[in-house]
């Protein structure tokens, strides 16, 4: 019989070659608290490789000082410019690389899921992003980049896709139908 666990603690990743955003929540049954969020800069590097160097060490150092069970990253998107889009996948490629070199599994969601996840719309901005972060997770501070809240929100993201109701082993596929069942849990 497997037995599942009851807490676990989840690292969301917003990769980006001069910004990286992260953020880390224990979850715990069906509430989540946050542990950390911030930012890994890298615009002050010019060279691309020590930028891959340091999102490496950086998420290895983070992986390492709050050992979660799963990391969750935001995937590139296409923009118009296709070496952009280039340069994040190798960012993406390298915080993927430190987490399964730690044996921690990998989760990817695409940015419209992660903003539809949060907030129910696929097309919110990242302060809207933010706002229901800080409501959802009871923190009042806010980061001085959003792209603290983008890791955030990829961590928050993964969690629900698996939250389930006290009791009622409910599994919701979405956030309007968690919210539904849940009124009295979100303001």
């Amino acid at each position: 019989m497997l037995v599942e666990k009851k807490e676990r603690i989840i690292m969301g990743i917003d990769p980006g070659t001069a910004i990286m955003g992260y953020g880390v929540i224990l979850e715990k049954g069906n509430k989540m608290e946050l542990l950390s969020m911030g930012v890994v800069r890298m615009d002050y590097l010019d060279d691309h490789f020590l930028k891959l160097q340091r999102i490496f060490e950086k998420t290895t150092s983070l992986i390492e000082q709050y050992n979660p069970d799963a990391l969750a990253i935001e995937a590139p998107f296409y923009g118009k410019n296709i070496q952009v889009m280039l340069k994040l996948g190798r960012a993406q490629g390298i915080a993927m690389a430190a987490a399964l070199a730690k044996n921690i599994p990998v989760c990817e969601y695409a940015p419209r899921k992660v903003k539809q996840s949060i907030t129910g719309q696929g097309t919110a901005s990242k302060e809207q992003v933010a706002a229901m972060l800080q409501r959802l997770l009871n923190f009042k501070e806010t980061p001085e980049f959003l792209d603290a809240t983008d890791g955030l929100a990829v961590a928050v993201c993964h969690s629900f896709q698996k939250i389930t109701s006290g009791g009622k082993n409910k599994t919701y596929t979405g956030w309007e139908a968690f919210v539904s069942d849940n009124k009295k849990r979100v303001r």
